[in-house]
């Protein structure tokens, strides 16, 4: 069920403009929050918030606080016109790109940190990297003060971040966690893929095929991975979930699994 304004969708950038734009509908407000570069994986959290509000709210902003790497930070792409072109075709009711200016009028001073799940797995590997998330989650919910927020469990770790944020600050917004979105071989969708050349693409569905095979343990698992042309930088199992994170020509790519019945047989045995 798409907004009762699809059509009209309206897109915002000031936050005095973004307030108008609020409180000119009735009704609850899901919020999808993005980095732009949006694909088939976005369109999938849209659709969700369309089909549980009747109002929508898509931002785009890619933010520099959670880039460890300037370099990661300047190639992130950034493609305006077709996000505001699929936001409107998927029925997003306002599209805010907000302004740096605004959303770090305080220059960052101010951040929100956590310690002790933000250091583990991409903790590990991108120092700030969820200070920068957490901070720019927290300001976006509290200026849009939305019922439904959106989040995509391809990454996991952020996803639990953001949800233990919000209990803690007794936020009301209800967090709402949406399946990872895949193509026809199992790969992950992210904006990051589009930097990726067709071997690299062949790469990251491999790395996404043996992440998923039931039978391996994460050192078979390893070994398997050594043979394809990437870099590990972590394998690791957490509360009933499988994660990894390669690079694959340059670029970073993470993903997540359920572990099966036969992972914890596995681990059983072991004890």
């Amino acid at each position: 069920m798409a907004p009762k304004n699809a059509s009209k969708m309206v897109v915002v950038e000031s936050l005095a403009d973004l307030r108008a734009a609020l409180s000119a509908q009735v009704g609850d407000w899901g919020f999808v929050p993005t980095m732009g570069a949006l694909h088939a994986g976005h369109a999938s959290l849209v659709e969700r918030a369309c089909s549980e509000n009747p109002n929508v709210l898509a931002s785009v902003f890619v933010n520099p606080t959670q880039f460890n790497d300037p370099r990661d930070l300047e190639k992130y792409p950034r493609t305006r016109e077709a996000d505001i072109a699929l936001l409107r075709n998927h029925g997003v009711t306002v599209a805010w790109f907000p302004r740096h200016e605004e959303l770090y009028a305080d220059t960052f001073r101010y951040q929100v940190s956590e310690n002790l799940l933000s250091h583990e797995l991409c903790g590990k590997f991108r120092p700030g990297h969820f200070t920068g998330m957490l901070t720019v989650v927290l300001k976006l919910i509290q200026a849009a003060r939305p019922t439904r927020v959106y989040f995509g469990e391809k990454d996991y770790q952020q996803l639990e971040l953001v949800r233990g944020m919000l209990k803690a600050f007794f936020v009301p917004t209800e967090l709402c966690a949406c399946p990872i979105f895949r193509d026809e071989a199992g790969l992950a969708l992210s904006s990051r893929n589009a930097r990726l050349s067709q071997t690299g693409i062949s790469t990251a569905r491999a790395f996404a095929r043996e992440l998923a095979h039931p039978e391996h343990t994460l050192q078979s698992l390893r070994t398997s991975l050594e043979t394809l042309d990437l870099s590990i930088d972590y394998l690791e199992d957490h509360d009933k979930r499988r994660y990894g994170a390669v690079n694959i020509e340059g670029i970073r790519l993470i993903d997540n699994r359920p572990l099966s019945t036969h992972h914890e047989s596995q681990k059983e045995s072991k004890l």
